[in-house]
């Protein structure tokens, strides 16, 4: 899976730069993650930054494709005995979203997306503990979001990213976990006006 997307990405870059001004953009924000599965009902929602780069390739007037590269902060937590516990886990994510643009700022967006886990640690009481080992390297995602792009290249967003797969390293098989959220931010794109696609 880690092949095709990472090739997605190479195609679609190289198929269109050539034949439409790429617009560059930088973007921040937040998400909101937690845990979904096989006994995981007593976790809740964790918040943590979220924030990159990506490239908004022309591919008709209203219609790019925009490949990212993205620092996540995900996990979960849970209490326990009255003690609070943190799941953080850190991802470099590679989404390929599929965007239509609309000339009035409007922005509607697709797609998959590949996620390489960088650290997974586990904090309660100030004491943390590395947890890396007991998940998957990768997680692979679907997002769905809006936005909104002023003429002057300054824009909010929000999108909803599904987990599709299990993320702990789980020989057995018996558990299944995944790390779903909304991420919610603001972004500049460079170059372009409005919320056209091709200029």
């Amino acid at each position: 899976m880690k092949k095709i997307i990472l090739s997605l990405v190479i195609l679609a870059t190289t198929f269109f730069v050539s034949q439409a001004q790429v617009n560059v953009g930088l973007k921040g924000g937040i998400g909101m993650f937690n845990f979904s599965g096989d006994d995981t009902e007593d976790f809740k929602s964790k918040i943590g930054p979220m924030g990159g780069i990506y490239a908004a390739i022309p591919i008709s007037e209203t219609f790019a494709v925009a490949p990212e590269l993205q620092f996540s902060g995900q996990g979960a937590k849970m209490e326990i005995s009255s003690i609070k516990v943190n799941y953080n886990l850190n991802y470099l994510n590679i989404p390929v979203m599929f965007q239509y643009r609309n000339p009035s700022g409007f922005i509607a967006e697709t797609g998959p997306q590949i996620g390489f886990l960088m650290s997974a640690k586990a904090s309660a009481d100030g004491d943390e503990e590395d947890i890396k080992d007991s998940f998957k390297g990768s997680a692979f995602s679907w997002g769905i979001g809006l936005g909104f792009k002023s003429s002057m290249g300054l824009g909010i967003s929000a999108r909803y990213n599904l987990n599709l797969n299990n993320i702990v390293d789980d020989e057995g098989g018996d558990v299944d976990v995944k790390n779903s959220g909304f991420q919610v931010g603001v972004f500049f794109e460079f170059g372009g006006k409005s919320g056209n696609a091709k200029k």
